[in-house]
């Protein structure tokens, strides 16, 4: 398997996985629509090509971390109209299943495999690699990028069907939000 990765969304999460991949000795090419987090990065090892295209071109394994829907629609067009051979792109952010199945139409449609892979922790556990893939899609894909989550996260599970992935990490966040409110509630009748 090629060491060569492509992050596309250098923010809080696909910054740190960034640097964590740099650390572990992969060739990281890094995207980001803020100049100034590319310039960051780039002081790291990770190398910030021209375009979206060149990234794509180099890179036959792609992590997108995108803070919203419309991004990642946007993302998934430039890396189809790249026009490069086919792709393993993980999606690694948390949207709804109705953005993360356009998303796959769009990479599918280009010949590129596409999986969805939200990620379970914070900013600051990404920073440390304590973080969860929640997998989905193509299981062969999953497997490929084995070596690649092992290198930026404690674990990846494959989950199944594209979507599952997603489907967990509501399932995930339903739990931390009850934990929430129960603690909050327990500190209310303490006080």
């Amino acid at each position: 398997m090629s060491q060569t990765v492509g992050v596309v969304g250098l923010g809080l999460m696909g910054g740190a996985i960034a640097r964590n991949l740099v650390d572990r000795g992969w060739r990281v090419l890094g995207a980001d629509v803020n100049r100034d987090r590319c310039r960051e990065l780039a002081a790291t090892g990770v190398e910030i090509p021209a375009t979206i295209s060149v990234l794509v071109h180099a890179a036959p394994l792609i992590l997108t971390s995108l803070p919203s829907p419309a991004a990642a629609h946007a993302v998934a067009s430039e890396i189809a109209s790249a026009a490069a051979p086919k792709r393993i792109v993980a999606e690694l952010s948390t949207f709804a299943i109705a953005d993360k199945l356009a998303f796959r139409e769009r990479l599918v449609g280009a010949g590129h495999v596409a999986l969805d892979c939200p990620l379970s922790g914070t900013g600051a556990q990404a920073m440390t690699r304590d973080l969860v893939a929640y997998c989905s899609g193509d299981s062969d894909a999953v497997t490929t990028l084995g070596p690649l989550f092992r290198d930026f996260a404690r674990k990846a599970v494959d989950l199944g069907a594209y979507g599952n992935g997603s489907r967990m990490k509501y399932v995930a966040n339903l739990l931390v939000a009850i934990h929430n409110v129960a603690a909050a509630e327990a500190m209310g009748v303490a006080m």
